[in-house]
């Protein structure tokens, strides 16, 4: 019986809270517990991977899977109480599909925006390019807002554009949160290429 009650009680199926840390204050949830909540949904939920499949194979580590222990790695990361910062599994290492203590960094929104794919908008066009006509221009996205970067009559000639812009521009942005982000996504920020298959 006590079985079949611990089971209930995992979130996502997967996810254990020991009832250490109060997931609400006030009647809200704690930023910690939407953090992890939102976590294990991106990486267990069916319904949440219909909506973004590109969040299908991502996992979460044993260690992240426990509150207590997600609850208290939160506490001693650079950039957790910024305000408009987010949790980032994949700039340390880029491609990774595992929440955990070694990879994961809190940034800025605005670096996390600069960093998204948007696969699934491009389809299958290079990174930072869309079709213009006959033609393929580069975007990139700054602050939200789309920045037009030229318009080139192929795809590889406006993907060029789009990193010869972008590159320098993550620097400028790693320079300007240097001493607010982890020495870690300091160093990523400035070492990222952009490739053609991102």
């Amino acid at each position: 019986m006590r079985g079949i009650i611990e089971m209930k009680k995992l979130v996502q199926g997967v996810g254990i809270n020991d009832g250490k840390y109060p997931t609400k204050v006030n009647g809200l949830n704690t930023k910690e517990y939407n953090l992890w909540t939102n976590m294990l949904k991106r990486c267990y939920s069916v319904k949440y991977h219909e909506a973004r499949p590109t969040y299908l194979g991502c996992t979460v580590s044993d260690s992240f899977k426990d509150y207590t222990y997600f609850h208290e790695w939160c506490q001693t990361q650079i950039g957790f109480n910024a305000p408009g910062y987010t949790l980032d599994k994949d700039l340390i290492y880029k491609g990774n599909k595992e929440y955990n203590e070694n990879n994961c960094v809190f940034i800025p929104n605005e670096l996390n925006m600069l960093l998204t794919k948007r696969q699934s908008d491009r389809g299958l066009l290079p990174i930072g390019v869309t079709k213009h006509g006959n033609n393929f221009q580069a975007q990139c996205k700054i602050s939200g807002k789309g920045k037009a970067l030229g318009t080139f009559t192929t795809p590889e000639l406006a993907f060029n554009a789009y990193k010869t812009f972008k590159e320098p521009y993550i620097k400028e942005l790693a320079e300007k949160y240097k001493d607010t982000i982890d020495p870690r996504a300091y160093q990523a920020l400035m070492n990222y290429e952009v490739d053609i298959n991102d």
